[in-house]
């Protein structure tokens, strides 16, 4: 109770700066165990993954499989395979079919190198 008197400041930002460091740490910890789950990873594509999940689960370039399946790299939105195919007027299955191509195509380099 000393150290509160002497420094209130100081003490409210180390209690702060205490507080963000062990809400990121559970964070990073929680995701890691997530993504570290062989059930989360190469994943089959269903209607409702965002490019960003799939990146994730494939361990791709998200912004680039974004981009090829015509989807601006805008943080703000997160679209799902079926609001992508819905938004370009095409059936949901050209969009997983797209997707899953440059997930083979990726696949592929990682072989060749």
């Amino acid at each position: 109770m000393t150290l509160l008197r002497r420094h209130p400041i100081l003490t409210a930002a180390f209690a702060l700066a205490l507080a963000a460091t062990l809400f990121f740490g559970f964070r990073t910890v929680q995701r890691t165990l997530y993504w570290m789950d062989p059930a989360h990873q190469a994943q089959a594509l269903e209607p409702w993954m965002t490019p960003r999940y799939i990146a994730h689960s494939w361990l791709v370039d998200g912004r680039e499989l974004a981009r090829h399946l015509g989807v601006p790299p805008d943080p703000k939105e997160r679209p799902t395979l079926e609001t992508i195919a819905q938004k370009r007027g095409v059936p949901l299955a050209q969009v997983i079919s797209e997707a899953e191509a440059f997930l083979a195509l990726h696949a592929k380099r990682q072989a060749q190198e």
